[in-house]
């Protein structure tokens, strides 16, 4: 897949069949690495006392310092530091894949698309292996530099909750994974190289859309909820 995608695919054709098991066990084994290394990380911080503090910390009353630094202490537990990841990572790879590939398969349907969404579920997850390159790096650089990443991809020159949220899924291995899709659809379903360009783009833009929107506001309750966590 990564040397040779085209082959990939068109070998799919020929065999007819689910293969999309494979990858997606590859991804869940990357994403608990990934996870299980950044949970690691922070309790080892945590037990050294060095705690992040917010960017406007200075600003601060008392009382909203004392409450931060007693949520903080709260959540050092394994359920924070792992269940509760681990949960929500490996959910959002699995319902984010189920999600993807039926939307894709609904675009390529509506853009006259041959395929079938057994052919749209082996796409996606096969596309979605750069993702596991991209998980392998980052452990390897967290346990290279013993801290975890703060802002992950682009989502450092974000000036908002919102964009950070998109620039944080935004990098090359994004772009790879593009790629892979329009490939993918233009060889399995029958799609031309324009109209698969088209329904890949169309469908990741609104999926990025939603995603960062989600976890904006996600973002919004937890940093609520720390700043304020026994009232």
């Amino acid at each position: 897949m990564i040397l040779h995608p085209r082959a990939v695919f068109t070998e799919m054709i020929s065999e007819n069949r689910a293969s999309w098991l494979t990858p997606m066990l590859v991804l869940t084994v990357t994403a608990i690495l990934a996870v299980v290394t950044a949970g690691y990380l922070k309790t080892r911080a945590a037990t050294m006392g060095e705690i992040a503090l917010p960017p406007d910390w200075q600003w601060w009353t008392p009382e909203m310092q004392e409450n931060y630094m007693r949520a903080q202490q709260a959540t050092q537990g394994p359920v924070f530091l792992y269940v509760m990841p681990l949960v929500g990572s490996l959910t959002g790879l699995w319902l984010g894949w189920l999600v993807l590939a039926g939307l894709l398969h609904l675009g390529s349907t509506l853009f006259g698309g041959r395929g079938s969404m057994q052919n749209s579920l082996n796409i996606v997850s096969w596309a979605n292996l750069p993702f596991a390159l991209r998980d392998l790096l980052r452990v390897a650089y967290m346990l290279l530099a013993q801290h975890t990443i703060s802002s992950p991809s682009l989502s450092g020159f974000a000036t908002s909750e919102f964009t950070a949220q998109i620039l944080a899924r935004v990098d090359l291995f994004l772009v790879w994974t593009v790629i892979l899709l329009v490939v993918g659809f233009a060889i399995l379903d029958g799609l031309s190289g324009g109209k698969s360009f088209a329904n890949v783009l169309m469908v990741v833009t609104l999926t990025l859309l939603a995603q960062a929107g989600l976890g904006a506001l996600i973002a919004g309750f937890g940093n609520a909820a720390i700043q304020r966590p026994f009232f």
